[in-house]
């Protein structure tokens, strides 16, 4: 629904909707009782997870008698997301849905752009912040400035060192750290960006 239904009477149902659609998770709410199961966040989120490896989710009442024979019948009883893009290789999807993000790297407009549209490598040049404890091959979290995840990846160096190298280009990586990794903060190959 676009509003809670039990808060709202004029909530209308939200019958096909993408999966990955933000605009949804801004309209979801926690667990309403101690009995659910995290509320429709969780649920939305879950079927975006699932729209990364190509399968769309319907979301229903199961209450409802009879639900799963009514959707079958085409019966507009719950809201379908689907996934618009083709599934994601076994390992992006993995890193798409690991949990334990142990870390954040604050990125700039320009990283931001890159990342969004020429499937780079995360270079240190274009991040502004870092923030959290994490170490070489963990996973941290790519932000814009006003807080948008625009990608996750396993980062090559320490929280420490990716601190000294803040804003500075890959030749200069030797010069702030006394030795060279790795010429880019998360290789595009551990990198999976969301869009």
């Amino acid at each position: 629904h676009d509003k809670n239904p039990s808060e709202h009477t004029d909530a209308q149902l939200i019958q096909r909707a993408a999966a990955t659609d933000k605009s949804l998770l801004s309209g979801a709410g926690p667990s309403a009782n101690q009995l659910g199961r995290g509320g429709m966040f969780t649920k939305v989120q879950a079927a975006a997870r699932a729209a990364r490896s190509g399968t769309s989710t319907v979301i229903a009442c199961g209450h409802h008698p009879q639900v799963l024979k009514d959707l079958a019948r085409g019966r507009a009883i719950g809201t379908l997301l689907f996934a618009e893009q083709a599934p994601l290789d076994a390992r992006k999807q993995w890193l798409a849905n690991r949990l334990r993000v142990r870390g954040e790297l604050v990125l700039d407009q320009g990283a931001v752009h890159v990342l969004k549209n020429s499937g780079s490598s995360l270079l240190a040049v274009g991040v502004i912040r870092v923030c959290g404890h994490f170490m070489r091959g963990d996973l941290v979290s790519c932000q814009s400035q006003n807080g948008e995840e625009v990608a996750r990846g396993l980062v090559n160096y320490s929280a420490e060192e990716a601190k000294k190298l803040i804003g500075r280009p890959s030749a200069e990586i030797e010069a702030a750290l006394g030795y060279v990794d790795e010429p880019e903060l998360i290789h595009r190959d551990n990198l999976i960006v969301f869009t």
